[in-house]
Order: structure tokens, then C-alpha cells, then sequence
């Protein structure tokens, strides 16, 4: 369809039409581009919403856009087209019979409105995949009662039922940090839209995905449904302990805290209590297994966090490291400094347009044995590939000069 700096890696040649915005279409769309997906993100004449909500750096005048856009928006070419004009559908209808791959997060019925419907497009490109990534889903993979309503992370969590085993025991619920009703959705349609384009090899035709955000999370709560369907047991907030591992969570240290899971395998007990100068321990009856340990979750935890509260973490590093399953609750400071993330180029610097330095955002972690680390280039500014993109789909310049006239398109200056 394109343009210029042509991605790398093993999704090279697809080409991804991108309707998307905020978190979950957009961090989709990310994972495509990292792995070399060719990703053309359109967005309308007043940009993604989050395009301007910051973070920006003290010194950035221009504010283009902020760290939440460039994180996620990174390895694609930005265009602006409007869909609300009859011009701009017709681009995007153009557009998509030249993709591999279509991904929006609208709410039923937007895009059959606009005249974008899967079927409509499919007509003209039966190849296409056709990716959807909304609240409750579509009617055409099921229909729910609550298929219009809107959703945002926070309510696919609490739905979901990852708000409600987060948090203190005993006390109110708490969201995670990161936004995980849109990250898990996200990263299932990624995989749901890679099935389907892995089936069009072998029937020449496309497909309609569908995942829902309240699915996706139901989904990677699995324990819970399990444990209510066996036990009759409704899960609440757990804090940081595990209802059937033991030791497992986050305990304290001089400096702060770690993290411990000296569970399920027995041999890791044994090798904390080593640790611990507590030999006795493991040859005890009352602790040699993780189900009796449960069983007195409250008494090891604190035999356990006694010991590392005597301890820094740089100490617990050097006693527990590479023996039993251990780590330092980290802030984002530490990250910067951390070896392994250097070692494995998780952390990337980019172009940021308003600084004269780069800034730090965190790169895909899949790593493939014969291939080069990853390559991130800097978000879009809005419509700076306009032109590019629509001369690389056979639109002439008076084509483009007439849509620019009504408004359809935007073409960065």
C-alpha cells in the first residue's frame, strides 16, 4: 500500500488497515507492526483520543503527542480520514481492498453505517481478515443483551471478574495497574487474527474475528470459575498470597519487597528452608507439601516473611537467586537499570518530535533465534503519511487534491 521504511520480520508483507483507537485496537495493531506487519493507522480530522493525553516531557512545546500514543502507535504510518463523509468511506473501502488485514473497536453497527461493513469489504476483497475487538462483542459471533453498551478497561475488569479478586483480603477491590482488560483482549485478537490469516493460506478467503473484552478477561480468570464450579466457593480479594500455593506472594525485605514462590514444587521448599537456616522445617510432616502448607498458610507466611524482613533485597538476591523462584518488586527506575532488560533490548529508545533527545518505551518481548533485535521507529504525527500511503494505493494527485477539498482527507504539511 505504501511507503517508506518498510518493517522487517516475519508479518513483512502484510499490510494492516487500522481503524482503531485508544488501548485494545491499538495495542493489536502494535504487536502486528513490531513483527513486521505493514500498519496504516487512520484516524479522524481531530486524531486518536488519546493522541493528547500525555505524558510529555517538561520540555516538549510542540506536543504532537504524548507517551501513551507513542507507546502504543509505534511502527506505523498515520493517516486522517473522515468517516463521516461519504468521500472518506470510499477511501477506506479502496483502501481495504488492497489489505491483508482490517482492525476496529467500534461498537456494533458503526461501520455497517458508514457503508464499511465486513461483508460489504469482503465483496470487494474476499482475502481480507476482518478484525473486531469490542465491549461485548458482535451479533454475529453471538448476540449478548449488553452488546451496545460502551466499555473501557476498567469495566471489562471489574466484569470480568479480575477486579474482584484484586486487592487486600478481605478488603475493597482494586484495579490492576496496567490496563489489562484492554491488553489481554488485545493480545487474543492478535492471535485470533493471525489463525485466520494462517486459514486464508490454505481457503483463499478471509474471516470475520471477534473477541470481546469481558470474554477476554472471564478467560484469563480461569481459576476462578474453576474454583466456584468445583468448590461452590465464591474468590474474593487474595492481597498477595495464592488460595492454593504456598509460600507464594510478595514479602518484605529491609528495603522494600520481594517476590517468593516456593510452590507448588516441594524441592523449592526445601531449598528455602536451606536458605533460611531452617532445615528443620523441611523435614517436617506439617510442611512437606504444598497442600498441607496451605493448610497452615498463615503460620508459614509469617515464619517466611520474618526471615526476608531481616534481609535487603540486594541479600535476598544474593541467597535466593537462581535457586528458588525469586525476584525484587521493581519500580520503573529499577527497570532502567536493570542488566537483563539491557541484554534483551526491552527497552527502546525513540524519536520523540518536540525534544531534541529520544525518549524510553518498552519494546515487544517475542525474540526470534536467528533474527536481529527489534527496530522501533516513533509513532505518527497526525496525517503524516496521508499522502504516502493513499499515492502508494494508486490514488492520483488530483484525487487526493479533490478529497483534501472536501475534507475527506488531511495531508500533513
Amino acid at each position: 500500500m505504501t511507503g517508506a521504511d518498510t518493517p522487517q520480520g516475519p508479518l513483512s508483507g502484510l499490510v494492516v488497515l487500522d481503524l482503531s483507537r485508544m488501548l485494545a485496537g491499538p495495542y493489536l495493531t502494535m504487536v502486528l507492526a513490531d513483527l513486521g506487519a505493514e500498519v496504516v493507522k487512520v484516524e479522524p480530522p481531530f486524531g486518536d483520543m488519546i493522541r493528547d493525553q500525555g505524558p510529555y516531557a517538561p520540555e516538549d512545546e510542540l506536543k504532537a503527542y504524548g507517551g501513551y500514543f507513542q507507546s502504543i502507535n509505534r511502527n506505523k504510518q498515520g493517516i486522517v480520514v473522515d468517516l463521516t463523509k461519504p468521500e472518506g468511506a470510499d477511501v477506506i473501502r479502496r483502501l481495504a481492498t488492497r489489505a491483508d488485514i482490517l482492525v476496529e473497536n467500534y461498537r456494533p453497527g458503526v461501520m455497517e453505517k458508514a457503508g464499511l461493513s465486513y461483508e460489504q469489504l469482503a465483496k470487494a476483497n474476499p482475502r481480507l481478515v476482518y478484525t473486531a475487538v469490542r465491549g461485548f462483542g458482535d451479533p454475529r459471533t453471538g448476540v449478548s443483551p449488553i452488546q451496545d453498551w460502551p466499555s473501557f478497561d476498567i469495566v471489562a475488569q471489574a466484569m470480568g471478574g479480575l477486579l474482584g479478586v484484586t486487592g487486600s483480603k478481605g478488603g475493597e477491590p482494586v484495579k490492576t495497574g496496567p490496563g489489562l482488560g484492554d491488553i489481554i483482549p488485545a493480545l487474543f485478537a492478535a492471535i485470533g487474527t493471525l489463525a485466520a490469516v494462517r486459514e486464508r493460506e490454505l481457503t483463499g478467503r478471509g474471516k470475520f474475528v471477534d473477541v470481546a473484552m469481558y470474554d477476554a478477561v472471564v478467560a484469563a480468570c480461569e481459576r476462578i470459575v474453576y474454583q466456584h464450579s468445583y468448590t461452590g466457593g465464591v474468590p474474593g480479594p487474595e492481597g498477595n498470597t495464592h488460595p492454593l500455593l504456598c509460600p507464594f506472594g510478595v514479602f518484605p525485605a529491609e528495603d522494600g519487597h520481594i517476590a517468593l514462590a516456593a510452590a507448588p514444587a516441594d524441592h523449592h521448599w526445601r531449598l528455602l528452608c536451606e536458605a533460611m537456616g531452617r532445615t528443620d522445617l523441611a523435614t517436617d510432616e506439617r510442611y512437606a507439601t504444598n497442600v498441607r502448607r496451605c493448610s497452615r498458610q498463615a503460620e508459614v507466611l509469617g515464619i517466611v516473611g520474618e526471615w526476608t524482613g531481616r534481609h535487603t533485597r540486594a541479600e535476598l538476591t544474593a541467597i535466593l537467586g537462581g535457586r528458588v523462584p525469586f525476584g525484587p518488586v521493581n519500580t520503573a527506575d529499577a527497570l532502567f537499570e536493570d542488566e537483563h532488560l539491557r541484554s534483551r533490548s526491552m527497552l527502546q529508545q525513540v524519536e520523540q518530535p518536540g525534544l531534541d533527545r529520544a525518549v524510553t518505551i518498552a519494546a515487544g518481548p517475542i525474540r526470534f533465534a536467528d533474527g536481529p533485535a527489534p527496530a522501533v521507529r516513533r509513532a505518527p504525527m497526525l496525517g503524516e503519511h496521508t499522502e504516502t500511503v493513499l499515492r502508494g494505493a494508486g490514488f492520483t494527485a488530483d484525487e487526493i487534491a479533490a478529497l483534501r477539498d472536501t475534507g475527506a482527507v488531511t495531508v500533513a504539511d
